[in-house]
Formats: C-alpha cells, sequence, structure tokens
C-alpha cells in the first residue's frame, strides 16, 4: 500500500512580510520556520519514509533537512513548484494586487481555470505539471513517501490526487508545515486521512499565508 505524507514548507521572512514568493523567488526559511521542520521532524522523524520528493525550491528542502540529512533518498521535481505570480513576485501585496488575486482565485472556483495573476501561470498551466507529478507517484517502488511542495501548489495537488478538477481547489486551506496524509485506492485515486495536519507543532509556530 503506498501511502505519502505532504508538507508545506515552513515559514520564510517573505511569508512573515506578505511579500509574493511564487515559483520566481527562492526564499529560505526564516528562524520561525526552520523551527516548525524542527518540530516535524521531531514527530515524524522515526518513520521509515524511503524517499524525499520536493519542489526545485530551497525553503522545501530546508523544511525536510532533517529527514535529508538522515540519509534518505532525496530528489527534486519542479513539477510541484509554486504557482508563478507573475509580476507580483517579490514585492509586498497592495489593496490593488490582493484585490486582482481574489478575483482571479474565484474565477478559478467558477471553472475560469485559465484565470493568471501578474501575468504569471493560470491554474490549468499549474494542473498540467502537477498531473505529471501525479501520474509518476503510483509507479515509484516506494512504498512511503514524505513530499513537500508549496501552498497553492498543494491545493491543486491533493484536489487532483483525490480525482477532483482542479477548479475545486479553493476548498482546500493550507499552512506553513501543515501535512496532508493519503494512501493510494484501488481506482488509482488517494483516500487522505490527515489535511493541513499542525499536531506537531507548538501553538506559537502556528502560521499561514497565500
Amino acid at each position: 500500500m503506498k501511502t505519502v505524507y505532504i508538507v508545506r514548507h515552513g515559514q520564510t521572512d517573505y511569508n512573515l512580510k506578505g511579500i509574493v514568493q511564487g515559483s520566481g523567488v527562492d526564499s529560505s526559511l526564516n528562524d520561525h520556520g526552520r523551527k516548525q521542520g524542527h518540530f516535524l521532524f521531531e514527530k515524524y522523524g522515526d518513520l521509515p519514509f524511503e524517499v524525499v520528493l520536493t519542489s526545485g525550491l530551497r525553503r522545501t528542502w530546508e523544511t525536510v533537512a532533517g529527514f535529508i540529512e538522515k540519509g534518505i533518498s532525496w530528489e527534486k521535481h519542479p513539477e510541484i513548484n509554486e504557482m508563478s505570480w507573475g509580476t507580483h513576485e517579490g514585492k509586498k501585496g497592495t489593496a490593488e494586487s490582493i484585490a486582482e488575486y481574489q478575483s482571479i482565485k474565484d474565477g478559478w472556483g467558477l471553472g475560469q481555470i485559465d484565470g493568471r495573476i501578474g501575468g504569471g501561470e493560470s491554474a490549468r498551466e499549474m494542473g498540467v505539471r502537477l498531473q505529471k507529478f501525479i501520474d509518476h507517484l503510483p509507479q515509484r517502488d516506494e512504498e512511503l513517501m514524505l513530499i513537500c511542495s508549496h501552498g497553492r501548489a498543494m491545493c491543486g495537488l491533493v484536489t487532483m490526487m483525490m480525482g477532483r478538477p482542479i477548479d475545486r481547489m479553493n476548498e482546500l486551506r493550507h499552512s506553513n508545515t501543515g501535512l496532508w496524509r493519503a494512501t493510494l485506492n484501488e481506482k488509482g485515486y488517494w483516500d487522505f486521512d490527515l489535511m493541513n495536519d499542525r499536531t506537531h507543532l507548538p501553538e506559537a509556530l502556528i502560521s499561514g499565508s497565500w
């Protein structure tokens, strides 16, 4: 039975300051985020993970550094990079940019998945690359895998792993080091029994950002 644990990266200073990261900003964790990663490893470090799969951005592999340093095989998969936010990346959110984001996001929920923010990536485009990653998971030899990705990409990833269209991804919420757990069922989709779980974190380390 294949089982995956999927976690969002820990907090960065960009999260803390409300600066948009997306796929074009390769930021590192701040002290708060490193502590979140530490507590994640404290709770799950003894599980016999056979591989760690991260995006191509450093904030993901820094979050699961304890597992990598333990000697577990590690691969980078840019298919699970964060969504591109175009011209907004690296900039602090403004009333105008936040309103644009909310409008495009609402449109995704209505099936308007070609909408893009700041000339960045559309939900449809993100879904195509996420599907490539999803399709390869059942073909892997490993039975227990740890995956670290990003907030919006994870909402799309989990939604599609459930066999739902990407226009339903707004139904999900994500937090820094929020954890999802799923097993592959006989129909080829994934059954989730943990969703954005943060019980590994002390209350002071719980935070989130779009």
